[in-house]
Formats: structure tokens, sequence, C-alpha cells
């Protein structure tokens, strides 16, 4: 085991079961829930994109990190399969109506944002849901912090948020399958902070899941714990509508936003 982490080796090896490498790409144990019941012990494979962490710690595509760097991510990506414990839930539900800014989602949910508006009045369903890497990796990176190992748990940080991406594509990957079954098209995914969907509507985003079964929690500040989690929903309807291709950038007038598509 890496130098590096505040944990025994007999510690890692405790968890490592929750993790198994397959083909370079991490095996991993996840929950999963929809509509109409709930899925335990589903395997998924993510893979740990060099290219993505590397992004993640401010590389541009053109430049390589220096050999030190190069060599910690080689040790951490092998680290990060013994802290990573992935769980995600998701629910399918109907649109009731949009009004204005306003998208009324069945039961007592409003989601209020003009870009999600638009979106989802192109949409017939919504699919909700809550990821995350799980809170070991937390941990790990915040004792590396606390140790002054700086760059070290800025590297472990980075490959929490490539995996966490990772396992948001696998996520929507299932939920656009279950939309093709019913012979309907999937949007992109949008999350509480984009655009101008106020953070404070994750409340709204929890009220419609069981938050047990991933062990993800708001703080009052309407951020989440473990920090590696994501929150969302992803348009569901049909295939003639432009909602694959929508976004709500040809709208905006914000100029020099990261997040531009």
């Amino acid at each position: 085991m890496p130098r590096y982490v505040g944990l025994s080796a007999s510690s890692l090896l405790n968890v490592a079961s929750l993790a198994e490498t397959k083909g370079g790409l991490f095996k991993i144990m996840v929950i999963s829930s929809n509509i109409s019941n709930i899925c335990m012990d589903v395997d998924m494979d993510i893979n740990v994109n060099m290219k993505d962490v590397c992004r993640y710690l401010g590389y541009s595509p053109d430049v390589e990190p220096s050999p030190r760097i190069a060599s910690l991510l080689g040790e951490y990506i092998e680290t990060a399969r013994s802290l990573i414990r992935p769980a995600y839930s998701y629910i399918i539900k109907d649109i009731k109506a949009i009004v204005g800014s306003r998208a009324f989602i069945e039961g007592p949910v409003i989601f209020e944002s003009e870009a999600i508006a638009r979106l989802l009045e192109r949409c017939e369903k919504v699919a909700v849901f809550i990821l995350t890497v799980g809170g070991r990796l937390d941990e790990t990176v915040r004792w590396l912090a606390d140790s002054e190992q700086i760059i070290e748990a800025y590297v472990l940080d980075a490959i929490g948020s490539s995996v966490a991406e990772g396992l948001a594509n696998s996520v929507e990957g299932r939920i656009q399958e279950a939309a093709r079954a019913q012979g309907l098209c999937i949007s992109r995914r949008f999350c509480p902070g984009y655009c101008d969907w106020d953070i404070s509507q994750q409340e709204m985003v929890f009220s419609t899941i069981n938050i047990e079964y991933t062990g993800v929690f708001l703080t009052d500040e309407y951020l989440m714990l473990p920090e590696k989690s994501m929150s969302g929903i992803i348009g569901i309807g049909s295939c003639d509508s432009d909602i694959e291709s929508y976004s709500p950038c040809a709208t905006c007038d914000k100029r020099g936003c990261p997040g531009r598509r």
C-alpha cells in the first residue's frame, strides 16, 4: 500500500472485498432503486479515466503530469480500489404540469428553474437520481490534508471526482436502457446548481428518493455528504422531440461559463 495513506494495510484489506479488479476496471457493488423495486448487489464496471483525473488536477489536454504526479496517480488509483464503495438510487416519475418556470412532478415535488422547466416541457417523465462513491475516500483525503500531504490529498481527491463522473455516466446509461425499453429517449443530466437551478432545490431532489439506500445526506447549506456524490435529473420523452440535444445554453446570456455546451 502507498506509504502516504493513513490507513494500515490490514484496514485497507478489510474493505478490499468491496471492490475487485476486472480488466483494469472497478467491479463494484451498488444499490439501485426505481419506481417499482429495489435491486441490490448490481455489478457495474467503472473505468478510471487518466485524462479526466488530469483535467480535475488542472492539466490542459496537451500537458503531461510530472513524473512524481504520474507515479502518485498510479499508486492512488490502486489505493482507491479499496476506498471506494459506490451506491446509487433513482426513481422515474411522471411530469404533471409546467407553469412558467415551475415544473410540477408526481408527488409534492416542484422544480423551480427556467432551464429545467423548458427541458421538462419537452418530456413525459423525469428520472431523479442520487449517487456516491462512499465516504471512506473523503476520510482519507482529509487525513492526508491534515497530515500536510497536500499533493497526495489533491491527487486522491481528483481520482474520486473522476470515479464519481464515471458512476454518473453508468447510471445515466441504465436510465437510458429503461427509457429505450418503453420506446423513449433521454436528455442530458442536470444537477441543482447548474444554470439557474438553485442549489436549494437539492431538498426537492432528495425528497423523491429514499436516501437510506445511498447513504448520502444534505447539510444545512445543501451540500452533499459524502462529498463525492451527485444528485440530479434526466428528462425522458419522445425520440421525435429534441430532448437528446436540448441545451439551455442556447438561450442563456451568461458568457465565460465553464459548463457552456
